[in-house]
Formats: C-alpha cells, structure tokens, sequence
C-alpha cells in the first residue's frame, strides 16, 4: 500500500524548488541586471543559481531522505535543471536587452551537476559510516 505524502511534506520539498525556480525567471526578466557583486562572471551566476536548483531538485525527488539519493535521481535533477535552463535562455530571448546563449546554458548544467553529483557522493559516503 502506497501512502500519499501530505500537502505540508509535498510543499516542504518543492516549496524552495518553485522559489529558487522563480527567483531565475526574476533575474532573467530584468533587461540589464548590472554587475554581479565583486565582478564575478556572468557563467558564475548562472552556476551559483543551477547549483541551487539542482541540490533543491535531488532533495524533492529523493523525497527528502538519503536513502532516496540514488544516480538515477541524481541525473534527473539534473536533467530537470537543464530543462529549465533551456527554457530559462528562451524566456530571455523575449525580453529586451538579454539574449539565449549556448554557454550560459552550459554553465546551467554545469552548476546544477556540481550540486547533484557531490549530493549523491555524499549520501553514499554516509552509508559508508
């Protein structure tokens, strides 16, 4: 028998997914965001930001438990962040002054990678102990 996870544990998993979500569809619908603080690199905010959506998707999708943290979930979430990221750059491509880009899209994954993947490695580590 399945059991159906409350409306409170289904919020306290996607919850911070839909913000992070909509806090990149905000940065991304102003035309000229100025300078990131201390001058990092453009590729380094789009990193930062997929880093967060992808730590926060492999949290949902593994129903907020380390045992649920597998490769498959892994790759999902970052999968799932690169789908975004993809429509992220085509939402921008509506909006004056910005533009789609290959390596923003790129650097998407990659951040997104770099949280799910050190993420799994973790909850295996754990196991270990």
């Amino acid at each position: 028998m399945t059991v159906m996870p409350s409306l409170a544990s289904r919020l306290w998993l996607w919850g911070p997914v839909a913000v992070q979500m909509a806090i990149i569809f905000t940065a991304s619908s102003v035309s000229n965001l100025g300078e990131l603080p201390g001058g990092a690199p453009d590729w380094f905010g789009h990193g930062v930001g997929y880093a967060i959506l992808g730590g926060l998707l492999l949290r949902a999708l593994s129903g907020g438990r380390r045992a649920g943290v597998t490769p498959a979930v892994a790759l999902a979430a970052i999968a799932w962040s690169a789908l975004y990221g993809v429509g992220d750059e085509w939402h921008q491509s509506f909006v004056p002054g910005r533009s789609p880009g290959l390596g923003d899209l790129m650097a998407d994954v990659a951040g997104a990678a770099l949280a799910a993947g050190p993420g799994w490695a973790w909850a295996r580590l754990k196991d270990l102990t």
